[in-house]
């Protein structure tokens, strides 16, 4: 038997080294092939939205600037007496003033005074200069630049050539371009817009005002506004990842449940078919032993009646063996039918009796409901008399064996078999449920894995606790049939 328990476990350990191959991981895999690809997109889908939002803000802001600043050109030209009611581009360039001897220069100056105050005191601005159509600055609210030509600025061109507002924003100023001069230089994000002016028939640009703002309380928004962006991208990013994380976490732990339950049952198909094996090559050896023990048991009554006692005793120790180890192997395929739970304890405890009452154990049951579970008889009598052996195989000296019945939920009932013995240490509570492990001498370390078998294929569960010193307690989870 030895030999048997040894080729097991040696057949065991090889399914085991077969199982260590590193194997796909595939929630390491997910966790960082996922997190590159959210933190990708959600990236790629802050950066556009933070773009759409300053594109549009600075859209808008120019929008409404170019507005403002074309109706006040159009209302100061009203508001002045001026023949021919003239347009405010063709009046702003003074070098023009000799080329209109019809409008009085008093008048020209006052409506070109009143407009380019409005320009000079508009909020935000930080920088306001006219371009004539030479590109040369007429006017600016910095003196330095007033006179000055400009001949490289894509944007003045752009909008002169386009004859439609330009606008662009900017972070730092460009000391390469001659008319960012500012007096008090921008601290932040600053916004440039073109505005074109045109004369009476409306086809040819007279003047064009560029102005410098830095919106302070457009900025502020836009900062909230990204700062909404970014959390809301970041949160919604870490919920879908966390959401796909956890689908794919218990698909790779039923996965791996799985995986491990095909190696489990490879590792019994092979046990079942050596123990078959082996089993057959036993029982007829064991069988003429046991029956000429027997026979000499009744010629002899001298001095090896004992020796023969002894034989016949190990010929039944192995034959029960043998028939442990092939009921442990052998498939469970019994239907699952109801089965009054406190009828199998009683007939149980009913079978240990003369056991109990030898051991001198105090057995405490006292069932205060009848639940029905889904189990089968005889493999839930056989469970119960595997449990409750243990139990009084550990309390050699006396003890108290206590059976309770509790309630789980609607749907369950769980069975806890506690006694007082030995208890286990923490790694042997550990291996507990390993086939071929056991700490009894003589033990073939299958009862726990069968209990275990049995309760998993009726849908239950089957837990241990144990303290050296202190006992164990054993739980089992059943269906309640309703």
């Amino acid at each position: 038997m030895n030999m048997l328990t040894n080729a097991l476990q040696s057949q065991e350990a090889d399914t085991r080294l077969h199982s260590r191959k590193p194997p796909f991981n595939l929630l390491r895999w997910f966790s960082l092939v996922s997190m590159a690809v959210i933190g990708t997109v959600a990236v790629a889908l802050g950066s556009v939205s933070t773009r759409f939002v300053i594109t549009e803000s600075v859209q808008r802001d120019a929008l409404l600037t170019s507005q403002f600043i074309q109706a006040i050109a159009s209302a100061e030209v009203r508001h002045v007496s001026i023949p021919n009611v003239r347009t405010m581009g063709e009046l702003l360039d003074p070098r023009k003033d000799k080329d209109f001897p019809d409008v009085d220069p008093m008048a020209r100056a006052n409506a070109r005074g009143e407009f380019l105050d409005h320009i000079e005191h508009l909020p935000d601005v930080i920088l306001a200069n006219i371009y004539a159509p030479d590109r040369m600055v007429i006017w600016s609210t910095n003196p330095a630049l007033m006179g000055t030509t400009i001949h490289t600025d894509d944007d003045l061109d752009q909008a002169f050539a386009s004859k439609t507002p330009v606008s662009a924003s900017y972070h730092d100023v460009d000391h390469s371009r001659m008319e960012q001069k500012f007096v008090t230089p921008p601290e932040y994000i600053f916004i440039e817009n073109y505005i074109p002016l045109f004369d009476a028939d409306g086809d040819k640009v007279t003047a064009m005002v560029e102005i410098y703002k830095e919106p302070k309380d457009l900025i502020n928004r836009m900062e909230r506004g990204l700062v909404l962006i970014w959390l809301a991208t970041a949160l919604g990013g870490g919920l879908i990842y966390l959401g796909l994380y956890w689908i794919v976490r218990r698909a790779a732990i039923q996965l791996a449940a799985q995986q491990q339950q095909l190696i489990t049952n490879e590792t019994f198909v092979a046990l079942g078919e050596m123990s078959s094996a082996v089993a057959h090559s036993l029982r007829n050896p064991l069988a003429t032993i046991r029956s000429s023990a027997e026979l000499a048991l009744e010629f002899d009554n001298g001095a090896a009646h004992k020796n023969i006692n002894d034989i016949i005793g190990q010929v039944d120790r192995m034959s029960k063996w043998v028939r442990e180890l092939l009921q442990s192997l052998r498939p469970l395929n019994d239907e699952a039918e109801p089965v009054n739970l406190v009828a199998a304890l009683h007939d149980s405890l009913m079978a240990f009796e003369q056991q109990i009452a030898k051991s001198a154990v105090q057995v405490v049951f006292e069932p205060t409901q009848t639940p029905m579970v889904l189990s089968q008889h005889v493999q839930l009598t056989q469970i119960l008399n595997s449990l409750l052996a243990n139990a009084l195989e550990a309390m050699e000296r006396g003890g108290t064996l206590t059976v309770t019945l509790e309630s789980t939920d609607s749907h369950g009932v769980s069975v806890l078999v506690r006694d007082t013995g030995k208890g286990m240490t923490e790694e042997h509570r550990d291996m507990a449920f390993r086939p071929f492990f056991t700490t009894k001498r003589g033990g073939l370390g299958v009862g726990l894995v069968l209990v275990k078998r049995i309760m998993e294929r009726f849908g239950g569960a089957v837990s241990l606790d144990s303290r050296e010193g202190e006992g164990t307690c054993v739980s089992l989870s059943f269906q309640r049939v309703n």
